[in-house]
């Protein structure tokens, strides 16, 4: 470190003062600016973000099989300095004992920088059956100078001492379209909607249904609310059956957290959760799951709940 020029001035004697002075001008010119003979010094890009790992909420049906699935798309979509290629990806993701082959269907999260750091937003069910399960892993990833991020489907089988990943698919929301519907721009300035990025790409692509944007304006009047999947990322068919999902075609959110409760926390109120869900029936909605089994509705199947709809309230709407 440079010590102030007085003290160097003291340590070295009055045989010094003129070397002090020459410093101090120095000091002068360049406070002013680069001499033309100088070359102003490079920019370094900002440091990416400090991150942590992704813990499940202790009202989790199954924790562990949440928690793998996150720990792998971590492994995968974070690196330090000097390990930003395929071979390090692969070693990171046997190091947790499962497949390296995994880094080849990891889409946007491949490492393609010299270094990335990964946030996971939430860990949300897509399916949960006795020996298999879908997990929707909603992250954001920072590189040098970027900033992405997507929402992957993440496909477990349980195995001995642990879960087993099988499978990563990755959204692919497609390209941003303009102009947008007036409900689209709304619900993406709206600051009452929490959007990651694959949601946010969703809505950009212009694929998301038009009840759909105009039932989430509606409910953010009233509440606030952060959305873990609109299309990208989610399953195509209902997991364990052959009915198509209303997510792929743009026609249903699922919600993670209300007015800053999460949806899974036995802590958050059962009247907020209940409250939303009548509230999302009334936006137009036929199909509402969540954590809650309620009686009323349109119709004997508006309201449902199950194991996979015990983190977030789902919302669909008919074609």
């Amino acid at each position: 470190m440079r010590q102030p020029l007085g003290r160097r001035s003291l340590l070295l004697g009055t045989g010094a003062l003129l070397v002090g002075t020459t410093a101090c001008s120095a000091t002068s010119r360049t406070a002013s600016g680069p001499s033309p003979s100088e070359s102003p010094p490079p920019s370094r890009p900002s440091p990416l973000p400090t991150t942590t790992a992704w813990q499940p909420d202790r009202g989790d049906v199954d924790p562990a099989v949440k928690l793998r699935a996150a720990q792998v798309v971590e492994a995968i979509g974070a690196w330090p300095a000097g390990q930003g290629s395929t071979a390090a990806a692969r070693r990171r993701v046997a190091a947790l004992g499962a497949a390296p082959s995994l880094v080849d269907r990891a889409g946007p999260l491949r490492p393609d920088a010299d270094e990335a750091a990964l946030q996971v937003i939430e860990a949300q069910y897509g399916g949960i059956l006795a020996d298999t399960a879908s997990v929707m892993v909603v992250c954001r990833q920072w590189t040098p100078g970027h900033t992405g991020g997507t929402t992957v489907d993440v496909r477990l089988s349980r195995a001995r001492p642990r879960w087993d990943v099988t499978a990563l698919h990755p959204g692919r929301p497609g390209a941003a379209v303009a102009p947008l519907p007036a409900a689209a721009r709304q619900v993406l300035d709206s600051p009452r909607i929490g959007l990651p990025p694959a949601a946010e790409a969703d809505v950009r692509s212009g694929h998301i249904h038009p009840t759909v944007l105009r039932a989430l304006l509606r409910l953010a009047g009233t509440y606030r609310m952060d959305i873990t999947v609109f299309r990208s990322g989610h399953p195509l068919y209902v997991f364990g059956t052959d009915r198509p999902s209303d997510h792929p075609p743009g026609r249903a959110f699922d919600v993670w957290r209300i007015d800053g409760h999460r949806v899974v926390d036995p802590a958050t109120p059962r009247r907020l959760t209940e409250a939303f869900m009548r509230d999302a029936a009334a936006a137009g909605s036929y199909n509402v799951g969540g954590p809650i089994q309620l009686s009323g509705g349109a119709t004997a199947h508006q309201f449902f709940t199950d194991d996979t709809h015990h983190d977030h309230v789902h919302v669909g709407f008919a074609g």
